[in-house]
Order: C-alpha cells, then structure tokens, then sequence
C-alpha cells in the first residue's frame, strides 16, 4: 500500500518536510517513489503538486493524517470530487 506522507530534512530545529508518495512498510527516511510536495511549518509555507496528488489518491494512495490536513487546506479534495463528477 502507497501513502502520502512527510519525510523530514533539514538541520536540528530547523525541520522542513518533503511530502512523498512512499510504501507503507518503508521508514521514515526510506526511499521514496515520488515527491510531490514540500512544508515547511517555521515559515508556514507550502507547494503541492496537484496533478501528481490527484494521480496518486486515484491511483489509491492513502494520505496521513498531517498530509490530509495539508491538502485540505489546499481544497485538493474539491479538485478531486470535481474530477470525479467529470469522468462519470
């Protein structure tokens, strides 16, 4: 099973966080199968790479819970439905 999740980088109290498309049994800095977003929470900034996000939920992957709170702030899961309700 593939999930979305943070994968921290960065120096001692200085953590920014890659969001990764990464299997399930793998550890936390574990080799990834795609990146697809980054957070970095001292500066409050976030880039998320929609179209790679949307492929991935379709595809599937299930995002943890910090990562769904991220791409809920980002409305992600209105461009999901939307997608839905096109294709059928």
């Amino acid at each position: 099973m593939v999930k979305l999740r943070l994968k921290r980088c960065g120096r001692k109290q200085r953590a920014v966080y890659r969001i990764v498309a990464i299997d399930v049994r793998s550890r936390r800095e574990g080799r990834d199968l795609r990146k697809v977003g980054f957070y970095d929470p001292i500066k409050n900034q976030t880039y998320l790479n929609v179209p790679a996000i949307l492929d991935l939920l379709d595809k599937g992957a299930q995002p943890t819970g910090t990562v769904h709170d991220i791409s809920r702030k980002a409305e992600i899961f209105k461009e999901l439905r939307a997608n839905q309700i096109k294709s059928n």
